[in-house]
């Protein structure tokens, strides 16, 4: 993949799959559709602005943080281990409380709200792993993302199958049965059947062989082509990086370089202390 034909020009092919804006038709049984607030004028589509925070009560593990992302963009974090690339990830998603900062999206102010109310408002997350139903078909798995429509999923299941054909042949099988690849398929296509605004990925190509990787990568990319957002952690940073609009290299929870994919790629300083040379 080191030649990427979708740097420039990526463009919006199908936007079926994404949740329509503003807020998109997702509800909770018995709640009035909101419309997302104004959005600020030069602001990021989705954006963890100035993040500080940890676990519970304990030791701050991002400072100052900040992490953005732009329709039918992909940005990706990567740095080494324990540089809180997940704990960011999951600030964003509202999964830890923040002493300082805001995360924002398309200019509402939604640090506040609990991961479900993210969901319902376009969010899609995919852990790195405890991902699938392992008991539930594949079908079902597609089916439980679909837990707060309640409009017909049939497209959207076609629209996933035909991302991932291989989930189509085996959609009466048990999850738990699948390769390691496959059910990072399944995981993403749960996701996605949320018609998501923005799709955060910890980590997707974990654990998987080269090939699976580069597989991966592929259908990432055809899922922003769609103008969903695409927000990955990601410890394959070259190759992440191949594919990103824009990179974020995390140091220590703090932000250690910002650039696009390409930049960061170029970078003598990022090569060297993170890419391997």
């Amino acid at each position: 993949m080191s030649d990427n034909p979708y740097q420039n020009a990526r463009g919006n092919k199908d936007a079926s799959i994404a949740n329509p804006r503003p807020a998109g038709t997702l509800q909770s049984a018995g709640t009035e559709n909101k419309t997302s607030g104004e959005k600020v004028s030069g602001q990021p589509f989705l954006i963890g602005d100035a993040m500080t925070g940890g676990y519970g009560t304990g030791a701050d593990i991002l400072h100052s943080c900040t992490i953005a992302v732009d329709e039918g963009e992909i940005a990706v974090i990567v740095g080494p281990n324990g540089a809180g690339k997940s704990t960011a990830m999951k600030a964003v998603f509202g999964m830890l409380n923040l002493r300082e900062g805001a995360v924002r999206l398309d200019g509402e102010d939604i640090t506040r709200l609990t991961p479900q109310a993210r969901v319902a408002k376009g969010m899609a997350f995919v852990p790195q792993t405890s991902n699938i139903f392992t008991s539930m078909t594949v079908e079902e798995n597609l089916e439980m993302g679909a837990f707060l429509r309640e409009d017909d999923i049939a497209d959207t299941m076609a629209q996933v199958y035909e991302l991932f054909p291989i989930l189509k042949d085996k959609r009466r099988q048990a999850a738990g049965e699948l390769s390691g690849g496959q059910r990072q398929q399944v995981a993403v296509g749960r996701a996605l059947m949320t018609k998501p605004q923005v799709l955060m990925l910890d980590e997707p190509t974990a654990g998987v062989s080269p090939i699976v990787m580069d597989e991966l990568f592929d259908r990432i990319i055809e899922v922003a082509r769609t103008g969903i957002s695409i927000l990955m952690v990601e410890q394959n940073a070259r190759q992440a990086l191949e594919i990103a609009d824009k990179g974020y290299v995390l140091v220590q929870g703090r932000n250690g370089f910002t650039d696009t994919g390409k930049a960061l790629l170029a970078d003598p300083e990022v090569r060297k202390s993170f890419l391997g040379g």
